[in-house]
């Protein structure tokens, strides 16, 4: 981070980590397991304190089966 620039922490589902970003591009999750998941943003100040968040829920669905038949 560089200094004097406020950055996000997200948190994913709780865990006791977050990451650190201040790239000013979307947040993209990947990999989520099927289910109620819960992720917060909070926006911090240069020294990691926070701001403000916002937390929001959703459900990611089950994966449909991929199919491999040939034609």
């Amino acid at each position: 981070m560089a200094p004097r620039i406020g950055h996000i922490h997200v948190t994913v589902d709780d865990n006791p980590w977050h990451w650190a970003d201040a790239s000013g591009e979307p947040v993209i999750l990947v990999g989520l397991p099927a289910g109620k998941h819960k992720v917060t943003i909070a926006l911090a100040d240069p020294t990691h304190r926070p701001i403000d968040s916002k937390t929001v829920e959703f459900t990611v669905p089950p994966h449909a089966p991929v199919s491999h038949a040939s034609h």
